[in-house]
């Protein structure tokens, strides 16, 4: 779980463990800009977040959270989709 509304646009998130009942707060090191109505698709390896809107202004970023190593990484915007929330996301096995 990431990013999301509290009292502000918030760039952080936790995992959750089923088999321990636990929750562990995730890096926000590298984190994209908080924001709400993001995408996500999990790849096997990694969770992708695009878009988004934070203010009222739609995002046309994302990043990329790798949970075996807790770390992000900013995703290219070179020819990527325009800015957007509240949209839908698939992952096509590349």
């Amino acid at each position: 779980m990431w990013g999301g509304f509290g009292d502000a646009f918030l760039n952080d998130g936790g995992r959750y463990d089923p088999a321990t009942d636990t929750w562990k707060t995730t890096s926000t090191l590298g984190a994209p800009a908080g924001r709400e109505n993001a995408e996500t698709v999990w790849t096997g390896t990694e969770v992708i977040f695009w878009g988004g809107d934070p203010d009222g202004f739609t995002q046309g970023t994302g990043g990329r959270y790798n949970p075996a190593t807790d770390s992000w990484k900013l995703t290219s915007t070179v020819n990527g989709p325009n800015q957007r929330y509240g949209h839908t996301a698939v992952w096509t096995g590349s």
